[in-house]
């Protein structure tokens, strides 16, 4: 038992820690939803999916355009398993494999346009998130579990840790 926890820690990654706005960690098989974080996709907005280091182009939608397409990656790794919801822009993977872990960032442009007496002002919004994906075959999944055990425990020391210098200020 004591070689497992030192084996899963191991093999725990820091990807989901820093620079990440969301972890994602699911069963080989399974479909994943990537959140854009939009309720609704406005006329001027611009979603741009990927994937990687260096980023690769896999989604795309333009509203204004009627441009929602996703590809299936250089290397033909999401072929025919990419979806998007027309409504949000989030990116489902249906269907995962161990190669689809990795990083994922969506970047929206949104551009409004107002109208003042005299002058029409147009105004663009650029955000960016990045979500961190780990798909775990059935062989890793006690593994898994160990580890998020380990991010738990992880998360009660700095809770607590920061409830001790708060009674110490």
């Amino acid at each position: 038992m004591f070689h497992r926890f030192w084996l899963c820690l191991c093999l725990w990654r820091l990807d989901g820690v820093f620079g990440v706005d969301a972890v994602k960690m699911v069963t080989e098989g399974d479909s994943v939803t990537l959140e854009s974080g939009v309720t609704e996709i406005q006329t001027d907005d611009l979603i741009a999916w990927s994937f990687g280091r260096p980023e690769t182009l896999i989604a795309l939608i333009n509203k204004e355009n009627v441009i929602f397409s996703s590809s299936d990656g250089l290397d033909g790794r999401f072929r025919d398993r990419l979806k998007l919801d027309h409504q949000t822009g989030s990116l489902i993977i249906t269907n995962t494999r161990t190669t689809d872990s990795g990083l994922y960032q969506i970047t929206i442009r949104s551009t409004k346009q107002t109208t003042n007496r005299f002058v029409d002002i147009k105004s663009t919004k650029t955000t960016t998130n990045r979500f961190s994906v780990s798909v775990y075959g059935e062989s890793r999944l006690q593994c898994h579990l160990c580890c998020k055990m380990h991010e738990i425990l992880i998360f009660f020391f700095l809770f607590f840790s920061f409830l001790k210098d708060l009674r110490h200020s």
